[in-house]
């Protein structure tokens, strides 16, 4: 019989940097789950990802066990990777920080397709085109999707 599901938890940490300390020691603790099996557990499989801001999603079964799903870093993350730029502009219609080709926007939507609520590499490159423009990051070019 299938364990019975007790909560969802969303964090988002470092690859290969997952320690007890805020935030992950909290929300882990409070639910009652071993927050150094699932430290050991995440820095292992996050080992090549060194340093990426990783998305992840922890179920926690009734009887305190639980497993986790990593995701693909956020666009915004890539985007800011992309140009080398700190933090998205604070007046992103006004005051633009960077620019990014549609090559660009490609190679991140095709990394990002699995995690996302589209179904053509099209739609994806729109949504992350979507993500830079409210950062204040120009799209250069002419969308080369299908008109």
């Amino acid at each position: 019989m299938a364990k019975e599901v007790e909560t969802f938890i969303k964090l988002q940490i470092k690859g290969g940097a997952a320690n007890p300390s805020p935030p992950v020691g909290p929300a882990l603790g409070s639910k009652g789950v071993n927050i150094m099996e699932f430290c050991k557990q995440f820095n292992a499989r996050t080992q090549e990802k060194a340093g990426k801001v990783l998305p992840v999603v922890i179920t926690v079964y009734k009887d305190k066990s639980f497993e986790f799903v990593i995701k693909t870093p956020p666009a915004a993350i890539q985007l800011m990777e992309v140009t080398k730029i700190k933090s998205g502009s604070a007046e992103p219609n006004r005051k633009k920080i960077g620019s990014v080709t549609w090559d660009q926007v490609k190679t991140i939507a095709e990394d990002k397709m699995a995690d996302m609520n589209c179904f053509t590499l099209d739609s994806a490159m729109s949504m992350v085109a979507g993500t830079a423009r409210s950062m204040g990051i120009t799209v250069d070019g002419e969308f080369p999707g299908n008109n």
